[in-house]
């Protein structure tokens, strides 16, 4: 996968960010880490789920459209609340269409996309002891993720580096759009390798 070219304005003062991903890439850890590095509150998206959808996805049954709806606009709720002072959510936003839903609630929102392999991403899901998603959904998230486009605010970064790696390689995307510089372009990831290279926010 090639990063995301940003088309957009600088990086606002008080960030704004949803870090997305399918479930096990690690948005709940690199979105906390994200939000202590920039000073911003953090809300973890698996908390605005009902406890319909904790019990279907428990179950080991994907959820629809229908479900998702209210979880969306409740996560986007959060950051329209935040978008003066700056945040950071953790939200799945696999579909560009619930990218859209949260984009009209806060309109400065721009996205990190923590991308891997399914067989990573599957061992990770595997190996995570108590949490009511099972790695039998692994395969469904994968088969609803649409990749960012090249008109949408966002980065893809690799999932299989070390959490101070990913915030420092965000950092180092938004910098040059905080400072208002245009970003040197992005080489493509290398295969096996997915998301290596960031584009900036």
């Amino acid at each position: 996968m090639s990063p995301t070219q940003d088309p957009g304005n600088p990086v606002p003062s008080a960030p704004l960010l949803v870090v997305m991903g399918v479930t096990g890439s690690g948005k709940t850890t690199v979105g906390a880490a994200l939000a202590q590095r920039l000073r911003v509150p953090f809300a973890d998206g698996d908390d605005f789920h009902s406890e319909a959808n904790v019990a279907k996805m428990s179950a080991g049954i994907p959820l629809d459209d229908g479900d998702r709806m209210p979880w969306l606009r409740a996560v986007g709720a959060w950051l329209a609340g935040h978008a003066a002072t700056g945040g950071v959510a953790s939200c799945s936003a696999l579909r560009r269409s619930y990218r859209d839903i949260l984009r009209r609630s806060a309109p400065a929102v721009r996205f990190v996309h923590l991308h891997g392999g399914i067989e990573v991403v599957r061992r990770r899901v595997a190996d995570r002891p108590g949490h009511f998603m099972p790695a039998s959904l692994v395969i469904s998230q994968f088969e609803t993720l649409e990749p960012l486009g090249p008109d949408e605010h966002g980065i893809v970064l690799g999932l299989d580096r070390p959490v101070d790696e990913i915030v420092e390689a965000y950092l180092a995307a938004a910098a040059p759009r905080a400072r208002s510089h245009p970003p040197s372009p992005a080489e493509p990831a290398r295969p096996g390798n997915p998301g290596e290279a960031a584009s900036a926010t």
